[in-house]
């Protein structure tokens, strides 16, 4: 298995409800390693970029809204299928589809406020770590 870096961001019900130390805690026990974090607030553009392929839906205004209500928590997350594995680790972004174990399965609330964000593919993480981290 390949040794990746992905993105990793627990968006701001995360961090208002403070899980940002659980949420670490279950990603460092798993195996991996945060080699980049910090707190951040978002601005519009920022958002806007990172979910352009939201922004002509019609709950993309909830979904801005909601993301720059307060800051968020970035890590850049490190280890042998990373990705795939964060992604496992997560659950499915409709949470009501997530299963107990999973992150949004314990932790989130509905789909809009789902606790995490996690890069897709190899790709996106690379966009993604230079877009929050330079």
């Amino acid at each position: 298995m390949p040794h990746e870096k992905t993105y990793i961001m627990l968006k701001p019900d995360a961090v208002k409800r403070r899980l940002i130390g659980e949420i670490v805690s279950r990603i460092e026990k798993k195996g991996y390693h945060i080699t980049q974090a910090k707190l951040m607030t978002l601005d519009k553009t920022v958002i806007a970029e990172h979910y352009a392929h939201l922004v002509d839906k019609p709950f993309y205004p909830k979904l801005e809204a909601f993301m720059t209500s307060g800051p968020v928590f970035g890590m850049v997350v490190e280890g042998e299928n990373a990705i795939a594995g964060m992604r496992q680790m997560m659950g499915p972004t409709n949470v009501f589809e997530a299963s107990p174990g999973t992150i949004r399965g314990d932790y989130a609330t509905n789909v809009t406020e789902n606790v995490i964000h996690g890069s897709d593919s190899a790709e996106n993480a690379t966009i993604e770590i230079k877009r929050f981290f330079g």
